[in-house]
């Protein structure tokens, strides 16, 4: 990673000396940042209007997070949500395009994107619980309505 994008990822504080013109001043900056998460939304909290508490919450929301892997349902709905962009930006005509250039058979890449039609409920209760496997959420039909209790009630995921 380059000296420019440290920080950008981790939430590192920066340092970044801007060149003396003809030996002047130098002016060096930094802005401290930390990135949390909270449910499936992220917040940019900075030390300098945060209180106390907010930075060990942050450090211990950041422990758990390093510490939990992604599971294949929310890589899954990572790429489906990515192939529907690619879709409406058109930078690929039909989802046979981009199951040929991912070397993945046709219908796999049809049911994956099926994934984008669930409710933003159904993604959120999908992304909070621990047992909801990806191919039982693949098997299921999705919903008319955006009912997240229709989606729910036959089994628990």
């Amino acid at each position: 990673m380059s000296r420019n994008h440290r920080g950008r990822i981790l939430g590192e504080p920066v340092t970044r000396s801007l060149p003396a013109p003809a030996g002047g001043v130098q002016l060096e900056t930094f802005v401290p940042w930390t990135l949390v998460k909270r449910g499936s939304k992220k917040q940019v909290i900075t030390p300098l209007d945060a209180p106390q508490e907010f930075a060990i919450e942050a450090r211990r929301e950041k422990r758990v997070r390093d510490a939990t892997q992604d599971t294949p349902l929310l890589r899954a709905l990572g790429l489906a949500h990515y192939w529907q962009r690619l879709l409406d930006e058109q930078r690929f005509a039909s989802v046979a395009e981009i199951a040929e250039a991912e070397g993945i058979d046709v219908s796999r890449a049809y049911r994956l994107l099926r994934l984008t039609l669930l409710a933003p409920t159904v993604i959120e209760r999908l992304i909070a619980s621990s047992g909801a496997v990806l191919e039982q959420v693949m098997r299921r039909s999705v919903p008319r309505t955006w009912d997240t209790e229709t989606f729910f009630q036959r089994d628990k995921l």
